[in-house]
């Protein structure tokens, strides 16, 4: 009862921070089983990714869409994944047909990195199934190059995240599985499965956890050679037990130049994957404090997030949670590892009666600190019977950072509460400040407009970087970026991994609040190079290519 009254007493914005605006996309909608939720397939949704496919300036909105156990079982095809291009001002249109994706058998994830080094963004797309590599033709279109990067095998893949972990210039892949499901061995509710006395879908406790995977790129050099090779159990990323992996992201926690992995599991403990430099990693998850809530306990973790939050020029970590835990805010303390500050930072109490999913970590008001944003919505429609203490729809919730490290809970929306799960964020109308798309489970993918700009007399300003490299790693994923303005500083890692089974574009934005211009920014490419440009004005996109090696 106290957590309810606190968060009520809690002040509240006079206006919601962002607004609906899906008519900027249309009615789009996605499927993910039926309604009733019977089966545990039915309820993660799909993922989102916000980037520029065709390279005209803009971000277009790629969709993945599901399926329905009908169609598995009449041996169809699930619903393919979709293209939306800009059209510069955050309006969308279906892609031509030469965008068009060849469907899986249930779409879930999707990841986004310049797998081929040609200097287009391609798309890595999980399924329950086998999963997809979609080639960008140089702006003309995807291609599947499923079969001859040698993507093959049935397994259920959630989140995924590109990286070059062994700094060789090409992007590898990390695929988070979640379990083993087959419809025809699994109880549907009322076969034994309960949740606060009410029959439920089973899973994912009492079911069986699949490994993850690393697939190193080698390239394809010849017919017989492939693209993808899996270096799972030799890069030591195959653990004793594995976990229901959800959410995966990348960072260099430790600031050893090389890219670590981290990953949120569902009701199993998370991972921390340390790159060792020598093609091989070692969990470190319960050493350094990720691996458990400040109880030593595990818990559901969804969505993961990475950011900057006290401007110590270290990334901490945020991850969403099952309703009766927690969100949970992990402060680095550099290679010793993290901390949880979820109480003290005000992230805990607002979120216990929430389910989360999508989540991310940006300055959304441009005063210069990180705010974070969780879509909510229950797994159970059973959530909706009295005495459950929760509901099935959920309001998303804003966190609005105070400057001094805690957050202020509102609503994220006006009028309402949806069933939301993943989402992508990035600047969509080229106003300057970050916009989300979401997804709402059974319903609308939304477009989040962001009005928190808007704030009076004062203007705030804001800039983004972009790393660039001629070959090889061309979008820089796995490079930093430290920002210096008057009042305070950030550092960003360049990645298109986190949230919720999405991918974000490879670029670092800071707000710089009233500051008109940047004293110094400070950037390092993963090959080793590193470039400082002094007195960088706002509001513009930086574009800093990588510097000839000396």
């Amino acid at each position: 009862m106290w957590t309810t009254l606190l968060f009520a007493c809690l002040p509240q914005a006079a206006q919601a921070p962002f607004v609906d605006d899906s008519e900027a996309l249309g009615d789009v909608r996605t499927t993910c089983g039926t309604r009733a939720k019977d089966y545990i397939i039915e309820v993660n949704g799909g993922g989102l990714a916000l980037c520029d496919f065709d390279r005209d300036g803009d971000l277009d909105l790629l969709v993945v869409d599901g399926s329905t156990l009908e169609r598995v079982k009449a041996e169809q095809p699930g619903l393919p994944t979709r293209l939306f291009l800009n059209d510069g001002a955050g309006r969308f249109t279906p892609a031509p047909e030469g965008w068009a994706m060849t469907p899986g058998r249930w779409g879930m994830g999707c990841a986004v990195g310049d797998v081929d080094g040609d200097g287009w963004l391609d798309v890595y797309v999980t399924h329950w199934g086998t999963d997809k590599l979609y080639l960008n033709r140089n702006g003309a279109g995807f291609l599947d190059a499923s079969a001859r990067w040698s993507l093959s095998g049935q397994r259920w893949g959630t989140s995924a995240a590109f990286l070059d972990y062994d700094r060789d210039g090409r992007l590898d892949l990390y695929v988070a599985n979640y379990l083993a499901f087959d419809p025809a061995t699994i109880s549907p509710p009322g076969g034994g499965c309960a949740w606060k006395g009410f029959p439920v879908m089973c899973g994912p406790e009492g079911l069986t956890p699949l490994h993850d995977q690393l697939l190193l790129n080698v390239g394809i050099a010849s017919e017989t050679q492939p693209g993808f090779r899996d270096v799972t159990a030799g890069a030591k990323v195959r653990p004793e037990e594995a976990g229901f992996a959800l959410g995966v992201t990348t960072l260099d926690y430790d600031l050893d130049g090389d890219v670590d992995i981290y990953v949120a599991n569902d009701s199993t403990p998370n991972f921390l994957w340390e790159n060792q430099g020598d093609g091989t990693f070692k969990e470190v998850g319960l050493a350094r404090g990720v691996a458990y809530d400040m109880n030593g306990k595990e818990q559901a973790g969804m969505g993961v997030a990475v950011g900057d939050v006290n401007g110590d020029g270290r990334e901490d970590l945020f991850v969403t949670n099952f309703s009766g835990e927690n969100n949970v805010l992990y402060a680095s303390k550099g290679e010793r590892g993290f901390v949880e500050r979820s109480g003290p930072t005000g992230l805990a109490g607002p979120s216990i009666v929430k389910l989360g999913w999508g989540t991310a970590l940006e300055d959304f008001d441009l005063d210069g600190d990180l705010d974070t944003f969780v879509l909510n919505g229950h797994v159970y429609p059973q959530a909706d019977n009295p005495g459950t203490d929760t509901t099935y729809a959920q309001e998303a919730q804003f966190y609005r950072n105070d400057g001094a490290g805690r957050f202020r809970a509102e609503p994220l929306l006006a009028g309402g509460q949806l069933v939301l799960r993943a989402s992508s964020v990035g600047d969509i109308d080229g106003d300057g400040d970050v916009d989300i798309v979401a997804i709402e489970l059974d319903g609308r993918v939304r477009v989040l407009r962001n009005t928190l700009k808007r704030d009076g007399e004062r203007k705030l300003n804001w800039l983004a970087v972009r790393l660039t490299a001629p070959d090889g790693n061309r979008f820089a994923l796995g490079g930093r970026v430290v920002v210096e303005w008057e009042g305070g500083s950030r550092a960003r890692e360049i990645r298109t991994s986190g949230g919720y089974q999405s991918a974000i574009e490879p670029l670092a934005h800071f707000g710089l609040g009233a500051a008109t211009r940047a004293r110094r920014v400070r950037a390092s490419w993963p090959s080793g190079e590193t470039l400082e440009v002094l007195d960088v004005p706002a509001n513009q996109t930086l574009v800093l290519e990588r510097p000839k090696a000396k």
